[in-house]
């Protein structure tokens, strides 16, 4: 029930909500099966949006040239459809937004490249068992890695002339590897699993040995069930992670993470756990580094907005917690799979749902101060 905590509690009275909402710029149609995953071209203007598919596609959506990309001014300019059997489950662009990487359940990774506003496809990579569930660059483009249901996880090495080597395979997880997230600046990498844990991993000095660094969850403070989301916040000292246990829980970080030999096994530390506001299974969480809002969307077909509450109680108490801003109903006509901000605009979110269909919102209401001239 909407307003109380996993324990059967209602949650603790929070300070009042700053006023802001979602407003639907405009509804991408077009997939012929769910919509699984969203990513927004990180350069070039970010006026590139990218989808995928239970229909084998990506699908690539522009902006009008000249218009905002707030303004429903969105059409399909490709579809990316020669190269996987099956579902596309996840898409993920190269820091200079040169390469589309997709994973999908035929166990391949496709990898497409974007020169001129034309796509053509480069390689294909084997290697996992069954479903790749999900892939992720490192932020200087120089790592790849990639998940499976096989319940391992993979790192590869970008080598000159769109060539990529299987450097590490990392096996700790027990059970089928959901998703996979990068530091925004260190090559820390993050996988979340249907173990119900969260894994660290860190490269073994100047080698291409990885290692798992620390791992959150069970027993202790953690998720109790599927763990299927993590997202970072701008400087890379707090982890957000979503959960089929109805939570959000908040980690963060004092160590000095630039030491990656260290074994210091308490970097991560549980924060806060959010809870009492999803009924049904949070299969995605994105926590905007422009705006410092942390976005969820669910299986209750619902988008909510968190932010870091500033209530004089928890100043008082040292402590740190989150706030509903916003509750979306019907976001999407069934579960919200994916909910991702804009890069370069702190107002854009964009999102894919079980109806096949994509959407562009923006946040309209009041910003942080310091956001607010740059919106």
């Amino acid at each position: 029930m909407e307003g109380v905590t996993a324990t059967g509690e209602a949650p603790p009275a929070r300070s009042p909500s700053p006023g802001v909402s979602l407003r639907l710029v405009q509804e991408l149609e077009g997939h012929e099966d769910r919509a699984w995953g969203v990513a927004w071209r990180p350069c070039g203007g970010s006026s590139v949006l990218a989808s995928c598919s239970g229909d084998k596609t990506v699908r690539i959506w522009e902006h009008a040239s000249g218009s905002s990309p707030a303004s429903a001014t969105w059409a399909c300019k490709a579809v990316l459809d020669s190269s996987h059997t099956r579902t596309v489950r996840q898409i993920s662009w190269s820091p200079n937004g040169d390469m589309l990487a997709s994973a999908s359940f035929d166990a391949t990774i496709g990898m497409w490249e974007y020169v001129g506003g034309d796509f053509s496809f480069i390689a294909s990579f084997e290697g996992h068992e069954n479903e790749v569930k999900s892939v992720a660059w490192n932020s200087a483009g120089t790592l790849m890695a990639s998940c499976s249901r096989d319940k391992s996880v993979w790192i590869w090495e970008v080598l000159p002339g769109h060539e990529f080597e299987c450097v590490s395979v990392l096996n700790g997880h027990t059970q089928d590897v959901k998703m996979l997230v990068w530091h925004p600046s260190l090559d820390i990498l993050v996988s979340t699993s249907y173990d119900n844990t969260i894994k660290v991993w860190t490269e073994d000095g100047d080698g291409d040995d990885w290692h798992c660094a620390q791992t959150l969850g069970p027993p202790g403070r953690g998720h109790t069930s599927t763990v299927w989301s993590a997202s970072f916040n701008a400087t890379g000292d707090c982890l957000v992670t979503s959960s089929d246990d109805l939570t959000l829980i908040v980690w963060d970080t004092s160590a000095d993470l630039t030491n990656s030999g260290s074994d210091d096994s308490a970097k991560w530390k549980h924060l806060t756990t959010i809870s009492g506001y999803h009924d049904r299974t949070i299969f995605s969480v994105n926590w905007s580094r422009l705006n410092g809002f942390i976005a969820s969307g669910a299986g209750d077909d619902c988008i909510r907005i968190f932010v870091e509450s500033e209530s004089q109680e928890s100043a008082q108490e040292g402590s740190q917690s989150y706030e509903l801003v916003h509750k979306h109903e019907k976001a999407h006509t069934a579960d919200v799979n994916c909910v991702q901000w804009h890069p370069k605009d702190p107002r854009l979110l964009a999102s894919a749902g079980d109806d096949g269909v994509v959407k562009i919102w923006e946040l309209v209401g009041e910003l942080p101060p310091a956001l607010s001239a740059t919106s």
